[in-house]
């Protein structure tokens, strides 16, 4: 598995939330649209909740603390501190659940998702322009020596903190932090007595109980990348789990000789930018913060190897779009649900 087109910087394949905008708005609902974490976010949950004002109110003091913690983006939170060569940053316990989520997804896909490969993705210049920069061996070997995982520690001294092994390690966690910040505001909803609920943000979602005023499963959909009169090439019921989509349907290469369709991700044991199969990838798990990181881990790993590793796992399903030539075949682990 290696990084994406746009990397820890993720690309949304296009995870939507059906909104059944050419309906009425449901009275049993409270619903929140808007903008946050450079993207937009649509929540809703049953009238027994607290009311607006009050959740808006802990909304944007989650957002703001979330950005303070794991934002590259704020020249002064923790991550860019970290990042810019502090030593011994204190974390708070936010900081501390993402990091420990990352070295556990490391662990499980062999290194090959490492939140540290951002200085690979500038390097090649993804997401910027059309043709990526060419590295040489040499400079592929000087940006490898601080880039890797196993150069990271969270040690206690007694507080928690992250030591870096070479101060020029970035670290990045785009690839789970939405996710985690869509957790968090789920437990602040259950906290406050909410049993119903939906939050999405920028494409990934967890549910929880039925939509009000329905009394079934909340429906989501996932976009359809061949453009056919369908909107969603897969719809399903989502109740008390979460969903992420990770892809760059929408930024591929078409082989000028072949006409197949490929992107390309960085390998970051490599520090080479290799042809990828996974158009996307969307997982389903119990929270949304591992679906995230796992939804960026089958874009890196081979498909084989990621159904293999889902299918072992009893906690996870996964649907990938895989390249098939010059179209695209629905690739579904054992447990995925069907309609």
């Amino acid at each position: 598995m290696w990084l994406t087109i746009k990397a820890y910087k993720k690309y949304i394949s296009g995870l939507a939330l059906l909104l059944a905008s050419c309906q009425p708005p449901q009275k049993a609902l409270v619903q929140f649209q808007g903008n946050a974490l450079g993207t937009t976010y649509s929540i809703q949950y049953g009238q027994e909740g607290p009311k607006a004002a009050v959740f808006q109110k802990a909304l944007d003091s989650i957002l703001t603390v979330m950005n303070q913690s794991m934002s590259t983006y704020w020249p002064n939170s923790t991550i860019s501190t970290i990042n810019n060569g502090t030593e011994n940053v204190v974390i708070d316990s936010h900081f501390e659940a993402v990091f420990n989520k990352a070295t556990q997804v490391w662990k499980a896909t062999d290194s090959l998702f490492d939140p540290t490969v951002g200085n690979f993705v500038e390097a090649y210049g993804f997401g910027n322009k059309e043709n990526l920069n060419v590295l040489n061996a040499q400079q592929r070997d000087s940006i490898l020596a601080f880039t890797g995982w196993h150069l990271v520690q969270l040690k206690k001294n007694p507080q928690p903190v992250i030591e870096k092994a070479d101060p020029r390690v970035g670290l990045n966690f785009n690839a789970l932090a939405k996710g985690y910040t869509i957790d968090v505001i789920g437990w602040w909803l259950e906290d406050h007595g909410v049993n119903n609920y939906i939050v999405e943000i920028g494409g990934e979602l967890r549910a929880r109980g039925n939509r009000p005023g329905k009394q079934r499963p909340w429906r989501v959909g996932i976009d359809n990348p061949n453009n056919r009169k369908e909107n969603y090439t897969q719809t399903l019921p989502l109740s008390n789990r979460s969903l992420a989509t990770s892809g760059n349907y929408r930024k591929f290469n078409i082989d000028p000789n072949t006409g197949n369709k490929y992107v390309h991700t960085i390998n970051p044991k490599t520090g080479k930018a290799e042809a990828s199969t996974v158009l996307s990838a969307s997982v389903l798990a119990p929270d949304c913060m591992t679906a995230d990181a796992w939804a960026t881990a089958l874009m890196l790993l081979s498909p084989a190897l990621g159904l293999e590793k889902i299918n072992a796992n009893p906690n996870l399903e996964a649907y990938w779009i895989i390249a098939d030539g010059a179209t695209t075949t629905d690739v579904f682990s054992e447990g995925w649900p069907m309609e």
